[in-house]
């Protein structure tokens, strides 16, 4: 009967097969392994919940967890990466043999890999943000801010007040305009790695002092500063996508709570949703400190975690619904029996694409 299916029917049943699955698919036979590289291109557009990857520093490898099978796999790179995000279920990273920033590319579920061209001024340590574009050709931008210039006229580095972006389907970089040099300082110094965008505008955390919000709205070229809601009071605080909208994360000094708020009309903030606390200790133990506490979001889900090992706190839209619920992931500690230590990470979700890149 699967023999006799026309080859566009097999492709279509194929697109909502599971990343494990997909990848035996095309194991079978050539006919099925073609029928499953056009799934992996439909199966980007279905609504298959991420997978949260686990990056190690220094590390040619990563640990990726399946929602689906509730188990950990490890996933091996070419190289060694600093990642920055994701986007089109690639992952962004900074390459580490290089002082000035040199991103690159990779997808961790085929092995693809590439370096993207220089930007146009040299720059260490600048913000990077990133817009994804049409799903059907999973285009994307990347936008740079900031950052310090190799050497300036007086003979050392100084602040880069300019943002430039790069298009991935034009393959080229392009300074788009200036920024303000305060902001430009700010970005440099005081930014991790986490941007969002929602509605035009490309939003970083920046930790001087308390906890504050810079944005960029890309149609007018505009900065703007936010506020973040008991700025002065969280141990931890970072940015997420929500239905489309900016959120915020964060946890309060002493053993509080951590909550979670969305940015509405007029730039208001609004409380939407807390850590249930029984999650919040099973996180962080008899210290009670949200400070050792990282964050990574997609649109539909939001986790914290501390390290490999530690168990994830996720919040995640149930599809079809309209609804969110928290949950736990267990740690991963260990893979097919062999145990694994616990080391520090980076965390990220990612959708997994099985398609080959273009690039």
């Amino acid at each position: 009967m699967w023999s006799n299916l026309p080859f566009d029917l097999l492709a279509n049943i194929f697109s909502y097969f599971p990343p494990e699955s997909l990848a035996r698919a095309k194991a079978a036979c050539r006919n099925w392994h073609a029928a499953a590289e056009a799934a992996a291109t439909l199966a980007v557009r279905r609504r298959h919940p991420p997978w949260f990857v686990a990056l190690p520093a220094g590390v040619s490898s990563c640990y990726a967890y399946n929602p689906i099978g509730n188990n950990w796999h490890l996933l091996s790179l070419d190289c060694n990466i600093k990642p920055i995000s994701t986007i089109c279920g690639l992952i962004l990273s900074k390459l580490t043999a290089t002082t000035s920033l040199q991103l690159s590319v990779c997808n961790p579920f085929t092995g693809q890999f590439r370096n993207l061209p220089a930007l146009k001024m040299a720059r260490t340590n600048p913000a990077v943000g990133t817009v994804a574009g049409s799903s059907s050709n999973s285009s994307f931008q990347i936008y740079v801010a900031g950052g310090m210039s190799d050497a300036a006229t007086s003979g050392g580095a100084a602040y880069q007040p300019t943002v430039e972006t790069y298009d991935s389907i034009s393959d080229r970089w392009t300074v788009v305009g200036a920024m303000p040099a305060a902001f430009a300082v700010r970005l440099t110094v005081w930014t991790p790695r986490e941007s969002v965008h929602s509605n035009g505008t490309l939003y970083w955390m920046t930790s001087a002092r308390a906890y504050s919000v810079v944005g960029f709205e890309i149609p007018t070229g505009r900065w703007k500063e936010l506020r973040v809601p008991m700025a002065e009071r969280l141990d931890f605080a970072a940015l997420v996508p929500r239905n489309g909208r900016l959120a915020a994360v964060g946890g309060v000094c002493g053993g509080g709570d951590a909550s979670v708020w969305e940015l509405g009309e007029g730039d208001a903030w609004c409380l939407v949703e807390t850590v249930p606390c029984e999650l919040g200790k099973r996180l962080l133990g008899e210290k009670r400190n949200w400070a050792s506490v990282k964050c990574a979001a997609i649109d539909g889900a939001v986790c914290l975690y501390r390290d490999l090992g530690s168990g994830i706190i996720i919040w995640r839209e149930i599809f079809g619904e309209g609804k969110w619920e928290w949950d736990w992931i267990e740690g991963c500690c260990s893979i097919k029996g062999i145990q694994i230590r616990n080391i520090p990470i980076n965390g990220f979700f990612i959708r997994p694409n099985l398609a080959r890149s273009a690039f």
